[in-house]
């Protein structure tokens, strides 16, 4: 069967949360590009405090996600985790417009995240029981195509407001149209009959010694490539600093946005036929190259920057959706809400030392040994999964 007709096939929930993910992110993502100009021009922030505020916001719902994906698991419900988290969300988004000080910007990027840490492992869990396992990938890559159609879209608004001359606080206002949509269309998703049938035989035990050890070992993989994944921001902070105009970094993320649209979907569906390990390990080797070519790259190369942030955009498509469909791959359906939360925890946890490492560095030596630094750590983490498990304990793991 072509790839269209199985896209097509799709049941609504995945194209519901498609909806909501894209209409969510819009709003994100024309915002988001932004705080660095935010901080340096309106707040007299550095990179530092970019650091602390990115690390303790993403820290803050990595251990949100692990308290709602255990929810998940022993109620059987996942929808008013997603309706609430999109709601706060929501709520906090256009409150950035008001900020004066950049610890206001640390307590309202908290509270993002904390609408973010309720809703990641539940709407990822319905993402997984909606479809069969040999369309996992597919499922999960459809996502992350329409997460990125709506990262393409805001860059795009924002950088047309700007070029009107509206302010950065008028552009930040404007983003809560879409939040508002988000909303509306979370409230139309179904849960999976799945998802309740595995909460009445479930057990409570959700520590780490109760995780399948392939898991485990992803997991181990999966925070040693983090230590080198500090936050994006970083990645738009060096493009101003190499020569990209304010109307042009909204912009050169928008091209990450499309190449990451275009090839999500096909690139996670075909997860589904030559393995997970294989594509993740590729796109994590391409991560690595592209930090140490950003790192270093002169400041009079810029017109490289473009088909550079192209290159990341491939990255993002070939691991975000495989990365969630592994993990479904190596639990049992009993066990999903945990370790989607488990995934989360690791992957956004890490994000804070990995983003204080990388100012700090940054402030102390210089751009290019802070991007070097995180190419080799995720350089380690491609080894480690390449090494931790076989492509077989996928299947025995879920069982």
């Amino acid at each position: 069967m072509a790839l269209w007709q199985q896209v097509r096939r799709l049941p609504a929930s995945v194209w519901l949360l498609g909806a909501v993910s894209f209409l969510n992110d819009s709003a994100s993502e024309w915002v988001y590009p932004l705080l660095p100009l935010y901080l340096s021009s309106v707040l007299m922030a550095g990179p530092q405090i970019m650091g602390m505020i990115e690390g303790i916001a993403e820290a803050t719902s990595s251990l949100l996600k692990l308290f709602s994906g255990v929810w998940v698991d022993r109620s059987g419900r996942a929808k008013p985790w997603v309706v609430s988290g999109y709601g706060m969300a929501a709520a906090t988004r256009p409150l950035l417009a008001f900020v004066v000080a950049w610890p206001w910007l640390l307590l309202l990027r908290f509270l993002d995240r904390v609408g973010k840490g309720l809703r990641g492992a539940p709407r990822d869990v319905i993402i997984a029981t909606s479809v069969d396992a040999d369309k996992k990938g597919l499922a999960f890559g459809v996502h992350r195509s329409c997460d990125h159609a709506g990262a393409m879209v805001g860059p795009l608004i924002a950088s047309v407001l700007l070029s009107l001359g509206l302010g950065l606080r008028e552009v930040i206002l404007w983003s809560a149209i879409p939040s508002v949509l988000a909303i509306v269309c979370s409230l139309l998703v179904r849960e999976p009959q799945r998802i309740t049938q595995s909460a009445k035989k479930i057990d409570t035990d959700w520590q780490w010694r109760a995780l399948p050890k392939p898991f485990k070992r992803y997991l181990l993989a999966l925070a040693l490539f983090t230590l080198g994944n500090a936050s994006n921001l970083f990645l738009l902070l060096q493009a101003s600093e190499l020569g990209l105009s304010q109307s042009q970094v909204p912009l050169v993320w928008a091209v990450v946005a499309l190449v990451a649209t275009l090839l999500s979907t096909p690139l996670s569906a075909w997860s589904d036929r030559i393995g997970r390990r294989h594509l993740l390990v590729w796109g994590w080797l391409a991560y690595s190259g592209f930090y140490l070519a950003l790192g270093w790259l002169p400041g009079d190369w810029n017109i490289l920057l473009w088909p550079l942030f192209a290159a990341y955009g491939v990255f993002i498509a070939a691991t975000e959706g495989v990365e969630k469909a592994l993990v479904s791959d190596l639990v049992p359906t009993t066990m999903l809400g945990r370790a989607f939360g488990w995934f989360h925890l690791i992957s956004g946890l890490l994000l804070l030392p990995a983003s204080l490492l990388f100012g700090w560095l940054w402030h102390a030596i210089g751009a290019h040994w802070a991007f070097s630094l995180a190419a080799l750590m995720s350089a380690l983490g491609v080894v480690l999964v390449w090494r931790g498990f076989g492509e077989e304990e996928t299947t025995a793991a879920a069982t």
